[in-house]
């Protein structure tokens, strides 16, 4: 299996833990030190009904960032880092509600080997 499979699989195991639901679809790359991945298909059927209007896209817009920068240090951080080896310094992610397509930057110490 490749290792951008297997991140990909951690990534979805991650979010529907989460969120009750995982991406649809994920693509990621490797590039240095960086994890860069983007995940289509999100939204929970509240998620989509919310995002309907303008204060329910911001709403779920504004939850689930919140939502995976506060947990995903204190619970996933320890099973990314022995999955990549490779100890992980930072994440940034958004997501666009209107087009269901968020994308992840997992910044990791040392240079990634696929």
């Amino acid at each position: 299996m490749k290792k951008e499979t297997g991140f990909n699989e951690l990534v979805r195991k991650v979010r529907k833990e989460l969120f009750g639901k995982g991406p649809e679809r994920i693509q990621t790359s490797f590039v240095d030190n960086l994890a860069i991945s983007i995940l289509y298909g999100n939204l929970t059927q509240t998620e989509k009904f919310f995002a309907q209007e303008p204060n329910g896209r911001q709403m779920v817009k504004d939850a689930r960032t919140q939502m995976i920068q506060k947990v995903y240090p204190i619970k996933f951080q320890p099973e990314f880092e022995a999955y990549m080896d490779n100890k992980m310094l930072y994440l940034f992610t958004d997501i666009n509600v209107e087009q269901d397509v968020a994308v992840s930057v997992f910044v990791f110490q040392d240079k990634i080997n696929p």
